[in-house]
């Protein structure tokens, strides 16, 4: 078979079209080196690898095209440090150029399962200590949600109302859930993640029962924090809509927030979040709804440091000036940085495929991946400042108007 053959051909054009599946990827470079075409092979199986890491067919392929020895079975996947210094040196190089101290550390955990409730008093749950960075976000917390609720004595003393729900927005990619899970982690309570794919239904009365069931279930693990990612989904303004079912559904949702106070529910707190909180249906924002609004930024200086730390942690690095790397990453979103951390690695893994030399992650990798980024957080701020500038009725928007004044975008 030769690599011009109608099946490879034919297999070039699926994997182009499901650039993800790792599998006929694979498929495609065994043939590829079965025809003699080592390098096209090689170079479809770094891109397997950059997808699946740690899977252990591609390393095996990997090792044939390059025409090294397979590793042995019982190896465990990994990087192989072992074979790093035998190629760049007897001693590796520090990871990073220097180390900054800060208080908070970093995370990227997974988005919890549709109906799963996550017991976050169990140990190793995450906390507000565990979200870098983002101290005017932490105090706004502490202030509009979690200092009344530890202190019960004194909010009766002052009179201060836990009725109603608290609603983060701001550009996507920046945390808001992360944020949501460590408040109920600072709770000890129970946390019910909820997007629309979970509630919404194509047969009539199913979305409201869906919706019903969701408070219901938080009633039994309470202490609950009900999380509604996607608000404006869930809740967008009836008048916009022709459809019944998603007004029934809002509808239902306004009642299970009525009843957030009332003695069945004690113990349900109620957090969504959305990117776009003007586009959310106006009842759901009223007293002793989602009165409370809250703004998460893109990841501050420390929350930058945190998450990068995060994302190289298991990578190969080297001289890696974090300190830079943060001050050039201004308004990046958290998933910005991901994307920048993901592209230095395969622009090091495909060289390194091609030399057929391991080396590492260093500084001109992350630089040239940082300079190909445009921050996604751009296009939702240059939205926002029309709604900071002419729909801030009330001031529900000031803190996003600061923010774009300090920035001077406005």
């Amino acid at each position: 078979m030769s690599a011009d053959s109608p099946l490879i051909q034919s297999l070039r054009t699926a994997v182009a079209a499901a650039p993800q599946d790792v599998p006929l990827r694979l498929h495609l470079a065994e043939l590829l080196l079965t025809a003699g075409a080592a390098d096209a092979a090689v170079a479809e199986v770094a891109v397997a690898l950059q997808h699946a890491p740690g899977d252990a067919q591609a390393r095996e392929l990997m090792a044939r095209a390059m025409g090294a020895p397979a590793p042995a079975p019982t190896q465990t996947p990994g990087f192989d440090w072992k074979a790093v210094e035998e190629q760049v040196g007897d001693v590796i190089p520090p990871r990073f150029a220097e180390e900054p101290q800060t208080e908070d550390g970093g995370g990227d955990p997974a988005d919890a399962a549709a109906w799963d409730v996550e017991d976050t008093a169990a140990p190793g749950a995450v906390r507000l200590a565990d979200v870098g960075g983002m101290r005017e976000v932490k105090d706004r917390l502490e202030a509009a949600f979690l200092a009344p609720l530890r202190n019960p004595e004194l909010r009766r003393l002052y009179g201060k109302s836990l009725r109603g729900g608290l609603l983060l927005y701001g550009p996507p990619g920046c945390g808001k859930t992360f944020v949501a899970r460590a408040v109920a982690g600072e709770l000890g309570a129970s946390f019910l993640s909820v997007s629309v794919d979970d509630v919404l239904d194509m047969w009539m009365g199913n979305s409201e029962r869906n919706m019903h069931e969701v408070f219901e279930t938080a009633r039994r693990k309470a202490p609950c924090v009900v999380f509604l990612d996607e608000l404006d989904a869930l809740g967008g303004k009836r008048s916009r809509t022709q459809s019944s079912g998603m007004r029934n559904t809002v509808n239902q949702l306004l009642t299970e927030l009525d009843g957030v106070d009332a003695a069945a529910n004690e113990g349900v707190f109620v957090l969504a979040a959305t990117n776009v909180p003007w586009d959310v249906d106006l009842a759901l924002r009223r007293p002793g709804r989602f009165d409370r609004t809250l703004l998460v930024l893109p990841p501050d200086a420390p929350a930058r440091d945190a998450i990068l730390r995060y994302h190289l942690r298991e990578r190969p690095i080297e001289n890696v000036e974090l300190g830079r790397l943060v001050k050039l990453t201004d308004g990046f979103s958290g998933a910005d940085l991901a994307h920048l951390c993901e592209s230095a690695a395969e622009t090091a893994l495909l060289d390194s495929a091609r030399t057929g030399t391991v080396r590492l992650i260093g500084m001109k990798d992350l630089l040239g991946a940082a300079r190909q980024i445009t921050p996604s957080t751009e296009p939702w701020f240059a939205s926002a400042r029309n709604v900071a500038m002419y729909a801030n009725e009330g001031g529900q928007y000031d803190d996003l108007v600061a923010h774009l004044k300090r920035k001077r975008k406005l």
